[in-house]
Parts: C-alpha cells; structure tokens; sequence
C-alpha cells in the first residue's frame, strides 16, 4: 500500500506538466483551426471552444489509456448508482449555488476595486458573457464537463491515492484556479474547487461535480453584472434566501454523504 501510495498518477508535479501539455495541445489545435479558417469561417470563441475540446480529448485518450481507466469509471466509480446520486445528492448540491455565488461575487468586486483588470482580461470576461451560443456552450457545457474530468476526474483522483484527504483537496484547488491563469478566476477557481473536491471525495462520482460546476456557470452567466448593482433591500433578502438554501443543502448532503459513527 505506502508504495501505490508513492506511485499513484499523477503526482503534484506530474499534474503541473499535465495541465502544461493541455495548454500545448490546445495551442497546437488553435493554430491548426486559425490555419484552416478561410475554409471554417469560425470566430475566435469558436475556435477556442473547439481547440479546448481537442486539446482535452488527445490528454484523456493518452492518460487514460496509460492508466487503462473506462469513461464510465472516470465519471462515477461510485457503490451507489448514477440514478441514486442523481437523485439524492444532485438537488442538494444546487442549494450550495446561490451561496457560493453571492460569497464569490463579493470578493471578486473587492478583488477589482483593489487591482483593477487588465484590459486582455476585461476582453476575455467580455467575450464569455456575451450571450452568444458559443459562449453558452463553453461556459455551461464544456468548461464543466471537461474541467470535472481532467481536475476531478483524474487529478483529484490520483492525489486522494498518493496524499493525505486535506493536501489532496486543497492542492486540487489550488491548481483549478491557478489554470484559469488570472487572479479573480483563481479565487473562483480555489473556493469552487475546494467544494467540488469534498464533493467528489464524498460521492467518487464526477455527476454532483459536473451538476454544481455548470450550474454555477451558468447562473454566473445569466445575472452578469446583476448582484453587483442589486438594491441594498433586495441583497439582504437574496442573502437570507442564500443562506436558508444553504443549510439545508448542507444539512441534506451530511445525511446522505457524511458516515454516521456506530457506537
């Protein structure tokens, strides 16, 4: 067991090279698909959905292959049934959502009053909020199913064999944000991650990851600057509401995914 422990994949430092072999492959299929585009006449949100989508599928079919891992093992490797954790902890999970937005969005508004963005980044919150279909599909689709399967699926997983459950969970998150590559996203990424990975260490199924991660996108998506200009009235009732969503969310998971102690 301590040598599977030692040698289980991937490694801190093998996860950084991971994601760094995501962004090359990414890279290389953004530039095959800019090449090409006299004949695909795709813009530039296309082109970075699709090259993500590329990029990922030539690492999952590589490290999966290497670990001699199934898709539905990657997905839920749990005792319980797809059906089961559908049913009983998904719903449950989305309560935690208009919490962990309202909490976000605060710090992310203080973030921005501190060090403003960067004119790339202000372009880049921009065109992922725009409304158009692609950006629908990237932010509540594909983000979240392939974020899950690579930061979840398979770097979560390896590090919940080789470290403790804490270092496990907190360096996960801490890598989720840091590939966001800016510091508001970090901070999304890093709270965002640490509750996907209780998630995912209770549950061993990427279902309740996939189901809060689009689901928070896409409320994130469709209230945009919204919160942020609320009526003080208003927010201290979305906040009550928040909260109240919250604890019995919580509540209803810790019934379902904490063990209880036999006596």
């Amino acid at each position: 067991m301590p040598f599977l422990k030692r040698t289980a994949f991937p490694s801190a430092m093998q996860a950084v090279l991971l994601f760094a072999a995501l962004l090359l492959c990414e890279f290389i299929a953004g530039a095959a698909l800019r090449d090409a585009n006299g004949l695909l006449g795709l813009d530039d949100l296309q082109i970075g959905v699709l090259s993500t989508v590329m990029g990922n599928g030539f690492v999952f079919v590589v490290v999966m292959n290497f670990q001699k891992l199934t898709y539905r093992r990657l997905f839920h490797r749990s005792r319980n049934s797809a059906r089961a954790t559908l049913m009983f902890v998904v719903p449950p999970t989305l309560l935690l959502v208009p919490a962990l937005l309202l909490t976000i969005t605060a710090v992310v508004n203080l973030m921005v009053r501190v060090v403003p963005p960067s004119a790339w980044e202000e372009s880049l919150f921009s065109r992922l909020a725009d409304g158009s279909i692609a950006a629908m599909l990237a932010v509540c689709v594909v983000a979240p199913v392939l974020e899950e399967m690579l930061f979840r699926g398979i770097v979560l997983r390896g590090f919940l064999r080789r470290y403790s459950r804490s270092q496990a969970m907190v360096m996960s998150a801490l890598l989720f944000g840091a590939a966001h590559l800016n510091i508001y996203q970090f901070v999304v990424g890093f709270v965002l991650g640490m509750v996907l990975a209780w998630l995912y260490e209770r549950t061993h199924s990427l279902i309740p990851c996939i189901a809060l991660h689009a689901t928070y996108n896409g409320t994130t998506l469709l209230l945009g600057d919204r919160l942020g200009v609320a009526p003080p009235s208003r927010l201290v009732w979305a906040i009550v509401a928040a909260s109240a969503a919250a604890v019995c969310g919580l509540l209803a998971l810790r019934a379902v995914l904490v063990p209880r102690a036999t006596s």
